[in-house]
């Protein structure tokens, strides 16, 4: 968020709906009559939700103001832009998988790079399944912005860590080594992000038998 207030192209003047603050009646005061409390991790779950039903070029402000309740100018209250809940909602989708694939790339625990490699693959299935809104539209975006041009990049950094984890088991004598590093960091993940497709949390399995089952679909075809 931002502490400017003032009107602009990305925010509107105050509506008649936002009475100016009167004697001694703080700032603040002001902002919170009559609106709805939202924090800001359900205004951007929502955000996330529109995004996904309309795609992100065709949500605006106010979709998002009239799915909380709120008028076109109080929504900027909560957000500066819908640009910025764009950038949050990637980055919920990739933070948390990044920190896993670092974690394993750098480790130097005397684990083998096949155990590290395993993990991160089974860890990933749970991150989607925390974060399955998210991912799913990290998984559809296409580049026509800033954070999206971004989340892209990130993801190519993470394919090509994960390559080096699988050239290193490769080296270790625990995979097979017909196939490309690169190709098998990109099924490997791909595998996982299939999960957006189908996979419901009130469904029938739950994340850790399905971390279970895709490491030993995929690991048993991989094996040395």
């Amino acid at each position: 968020m931002t502490g400017e207030t003032a009107a602009g192209p990305d925010r509107p003047a105050a509506g008649p709906d936002e009475p100016t603050v009167g004697p001694g009646e703080p700032a603040t005061d002001r902002r919170r009559r009559g609106r709805p409390g939202y924090d800001q991790k359900t205004v951007l779950d929502r955000a996330i939700t529109l995004f996904n039903r309309q795609g992100y070029d065709g949500t605006s402000m106010g979709d998002l103001a009239r799915e909380l309740g709120f008028s076109k100018s109080a929504i900027y209250h909560h957000v500066p832009s819908k640009h910025h809940l764009l950038q949050e909602a990637l980055d919920e989708a990739l933070d948390e998988l990044t920190t896993i694939v670092a974690a394993a790339t750098a480790r130097d625990d005397g684990r083998p790079a096949y155990e590290r490699l395993r993990e991160v693959v089974e860890r990933s299935v749970h991150v989607l399944v925390a974060h399955q809104p998210a991912v799913t539209l990290l998984l559809r975006v296409r580049g026509n912005s800033e954070p999206e041009l971004t989340a892209l990049r990130r993801r190519r950094d993470l394919d090509a860590q994960l390559a080096t984890l699988v050239r290193a088991a490769m080296d270790e004598g625990a995979l097979r080594t017909d196939l490309s590093p690169e190709l098998v960091s990109r099924l490997l993940f791909g595998m996982v992000n299939s999960l957006i497709e189908w996979y419901r949390p009130d469904g029938e399995f739950d994340a850790d038998s399905l971390s279970a089952a895709i490491a030993t679909l995929a690991f048993r075809g991989l094996d040395a």
